[in-house]
């Protein structure tokens, strides 16, 4: 750590001199370490966004279970009063309601148009079950004991797959982070191995004179590091203005709305350049150190 912040200090030193400033490993260092810096920013929104959703939907299904009731219609009613005096009378609901045909016909329009003639069809009675604290298993011994038709459905086979699969959308968005980081070393290292070459006379000729493989690597490891952190910056900085300016999370967009970054996780783009900094410290050392040994 403390090479790294030596390396990264403000002012030329005399070692820079012996790097050249500008050409095209400047430019493919520069160009690389700003792509992937932007494309990291989405690769962390995208992460972030995934946890967001895995929590609400954990959340909002965990606390929500539905009660089916098909029963003859002369039983019906007397079902149904029976199924919410259960509720009423259970610890951890805190609400409980009977679903009307217009909530019914709401649920089902996406899947079968506006006109569906929900009065005609043997849909099932809907209760809608509110609450975290009460236990599955002893609400369906009641409801099995007070109203044998009705069918307790906490979601759990459908909340399982959608939470799963955003947990998952969270582990490849920090694993797209990780090949990031990968491509962007494997990157400085070619284009310092290149400068290095591209400059084997101008070493040979610094050893003769007494410069230490200490000095030169030193020198390369420094602009090579500052490149990547300036590559970065500007990375980072365009990527989270392309993130600001995404439509606002809602209800209706879902995800594709809610791909950005909340309060405090804006902090968390500001780590991209330093750790871009900290892999093309390693990097261009890496290289350096192989290149120099080669160079002998």
């Amino acid at each position: 750590m403390k090479r790294l912040l030596h390396v990264l200090q403000l002012g030329e030193t005399p070692a820079d001199r012996i790097v050249p400033p500008s050409g095209y490993t400047a430019r493919l260092t520069t160009f690389t370490a700003a792509a992937m810096a932007f494309l990291a920013v989405f690769a962390l929104a995208m992460s972030l966004a995934a946890g967001r959703l895995a929590d609400r939907w954990e959340t909002a299904l965990a606390q929500s279970a539905t009660i089916r009731l098909a029963a003859p219609e002369d039983q019906l009613g007397a079902q149904t009063a029976a199924v919410l005096e259960v509720l009423r009378t259970t610890p951890g609901v805190t609400h409980s309601r009977v679903i009307p045909p217009e909530e019914q016909r709401a649920l089902l329009e996406p899947w079968f148009g506006p006109d569906l003639p929900v009065e005609t069809l043997p849909l099932p009675q809907l209760v809608e079950v509110v609450g975290d604290r009460y236990d599955p298993e002893g609400l369906r011994l009641r409801l099995a004991a007070e109203a044998p038709g009705a069918i307790f459905d906490d979601h759990t086979r459908w909340r399982r797959p959608l939470v799963s699969a955003a947990h998952r959308l969270r582990l490849l968005g920090a694993t797209s982070i990780l090949l990031i980081a990968g491509a962007v070393a494997a990157m400085i290292t070619l284009a310092a191995g290149a400068a290095l070459s591209a400059n084997a006379q101008v070493i040979r000729v610094l050893r003769l004179v007494g410069a230490r493989d200490a000095f030169i690597g030193q020198a390369f490891v420094r602009r090579f590091t500052l490149r990547a952190l300036a590559g970065a910056a500007m990375g980072t900085a365009a990527g989270m203005l392309g993130i600001f300016i995404l439509p606002a999370a809602d209800e209706a967009g879902g995800f594709l709305t809610g791909l950005g970054f909340q309060g405090w996780h804006w902090l968390w783009p500001l780590l991209i350049p330093p750790l871009a900094a900290a892999v093309g410290f390693v990097a261009t050392r890496a290289a350096a150190a192989r290149a120099l040994r080669e160079l002998k």
